[in-house]
């Protein structure tokens, strides 16, 4: 018997209430379903559509809905519109929201975030749960899948919301959720051990260890600097009155929260772009996580952003040559797509790409795409450069491209990196996009 996301991914093509055309399946789990979808008025725009099976809830899900779209933050996103629809006999609720391209969690299996980018993060973040705060709502999933970037903003997400005291879903327990919480609701210090716990996340990527919660304080690594680990430290104080407040958060990076929000972000080091048929030119834009603002995700935040731009693509019957490391200012973090750098070695040079596989897609299939499709590859490689294993790191929403993305990434070849002169194993990781016009691979060492 298929699973409830099993079905629901055969809804595409389908329409929601008879106007909202569910484009290209986004996600979701057993509970709910997202999918690309387009408003109109004035053109089409795109939107992202939620869709949840209506139950004894449906009236108190509604209504909640009606209260976070009169909600007005430019670091919230925003909801449009909500409502019953019925697909297949299945009765259903949605809602219609901003489309965000990319949220943090796609940038963890990557690399952690540097401190400036976290910086750049919590700021917009935490003024978000301060406004929430202040208007009686509390957010209750603060955690990095629901930290987006909607074109140059980061913005958190905003369908979950409910007023402060309120009891949240029922759920297992997650290190995002304050030791509190099941018994005590929503809260505003709940949210705070929860940017805690993602702050902690993205800058180890290791979500923080929860042992003996009633009698131990989590422990933050020793790792973090220090005034960033100070900052989660206070946020995950076992006692809520303990607990700093979003407010206490900002007033600490005011000093740092200076410089402009919008930088030009470099692209990414190293990465190299092979397009297989011309796409229109496009200004280069960021891809979230603060990222979902100092060098997302997905422009820079606080000096930087979280997000690289893609390059110019390659003009049709030309292979783009590959491009010197790129050099990035003293004064500003790189992109957090970028590849983190590395520790001076003595006799080392890094790896490169010998040859690169483009997956075969059928003209057909690649019609069939609405906006980007993503899919994140792993690939380890012996020291003579040969691909031994791939996995995945995010297969996307469509298997078809998701199996082609992998069979390709095990035929790639690289030149191996130097140690002391020795060739040695690595490893890599292969990010494919896929539109309708084009199909592109950004490559990056991840080890040594």
């Amino acid at each position: 018997m298929s699973t409830p996301s099993e079905r629901w991914k055969n809804w595409e093509g389908r329409v929601a209430d008879g106007k909202f055309p569910l484009r290209q399946w986004l996600g979701g789990s057993d509970h709910s379903a997202v999918f690309l979808t387009e408003r109109t008025g004035g053109g089409p725009q795109k939107a992202a559509i939620k869709l949840i099976p209506a139950d004894s809830r449906e009236a108190a899900q509604l209504s909640g809905w009606a209260d976070a779209a009169k909600l007005s933050h430019p670091h919230l996103i925003r909801l449009f519109e909500y409502g019953r629809c019925q697909i297949d006999g299945t009765r259903l609720l949605y809602v219609v929201m901003e489309y965000a391209e990319e949220n943090l969690a796609e940038i963890l299996p990557l690399r952690p975030l540097t401190p400036d980018e976290a910086s750049a993060m919590l700021g917009p973040t935490a003024e978000a749960l301060a406004y929430l705060h202040k208007s009686g709502f509390a957010h209750g999933r603060i955690k990095p899948s629901n930290i987006m970037a909607v074109h140059d903003q980061l913005k958190v997400s905003a369908d979950r919301l409910g007023k402060a005291g309120e009891r949240g879903d029922a759920r297992t327990p997650s290190v995002y959720d304050a030791p509190e919480a099941a018994t005590g609701g929503l809260s505003p210090a709940a949210d705070i051990w929860s940017l805690g716990a993602t702050l902690t996340a993205v800058l180890t990527q290791n979500e923080p260890r929860l042992k003996n919660l009633a009698q131990e304080p989590v422990v933050v690594p020793e790792t973090i600097s220090q005034s960033i680990r100070e900052i989660a430290r206070r946020c995950l104080q076992i006692d809520p009155q303990q607990r700093c407040t979003a407010n206490d958060i900002l007033a600490r990076l005011q000093p740092q929260a200076a410089p402009a929000r919008a930088v030009p972000v470099p692209a990414p080091i190293r990465a190299r772009v092979v397009e297989t048929s011309p796409s229109p030119s496009r200004s280069k834009r960021w891809m979230v996580v603060p990222i979902v603002a100092a060098a997302l995700a997905l422009a820079v935040w606080a000096g930087s952003k979280f997000m690289f731009h893609p390059p110019p693509p390659v003009p049709a019957g030309e292979v783009e040559p590959a491009k010197a490391p790129a050099q990035t200012p003293p004064a500003q973090s790189p992109a957090p797509f970028a590849e983190k750098p590395k520790p001076t070695q003595t006799n080392s040079a890094p790896g490169s790409v010998l040859r690169q596989v483009m997956p075969e897609v059928s003209r057909s299939a690649q019609n069939t795409i609405q906006g980007r499709l993503k899919v994140v590859v792993d690939v380890s490689v012996d020291a003579s450069g040969n691909v031994l294993d791939a996995k995945f790191v995010s297969r996307g929403p469509s298997t078809y491209f998701a199996s082609r993305a992998l069979a390709a990434a095990r035929d790639w070849k690289f030149n191996p990196p130097q140690v002391n002169g020795q060739a040695t194993p690595s490893e890599w990781v292969l990010r494919f996009q896929f539109r309708r016009t084009s199909t592109e691979v950004f490559p990056a060492e991840k080890h040594p």
